[in-house]
């Protein structure tokens, strides 16, 4: 697999965009507000990257300890300069595992792997917002 990932992104409509992988699936961007939004903003789709690329390690690594998966979410929360750019400045991933043999603290250390260690998106925006994560057992 190739180290290099394209992406082509295309303006829609006004405030509307569609982008597109080299393979061919498209993701919809908009940057309505309130009533008239549809699909996500790109900050909210780079919250979205980092949530689905930590949970993607987490998983993994419960599979590889063969443990009983019930169901996973990861709530991204960001906090944003009010100054242009308008970047993160702080990201908290919150990790709820449902799973019957996973101890808390089993979920801590796969999820600061994860995060700190093998999620690429985490590591490409460390530089600029801290990324935190906090995990519970549900």
């Amino acid at each position: 697999m190739s180290n290099i990932r394209t992406t082509t992104t295309i303006y829609k409509a006004e405030l509307e965009y569609e982008s597109t992988n080299a393979t061919g699936n498209t993701v919809q961007i908009d940057m309505y507000g309130g009533d008239q939004k549809k699909h996500q903003s790109p900050t909210e789709l780079l919250l979205s990257a980092t949530a689905a690329c930590s949970a993607v390690d987490v998983i993994q690594i419960l599979q590889k300890k063969r443990k009983t998966i019930e169901g996973l979410q990861v709530v991204a929360q960001g906090t944003r300069r009010e100054q242009h750019p308008k970047h993160f400045t702080d990201i908290l991933l919150s990790f709820k595992l449902s799973s019957p043999d996973t101890s808390r603290e089993e979920l801590q250390k796969i999820v600061a792997l994860s995060v700190d260690k093998y999620c690429s998106v985490a590591a490409t925006i460390r530089g600029v917002a801290k990324v935190r994560y906090e995990s519970e057992i549900v």
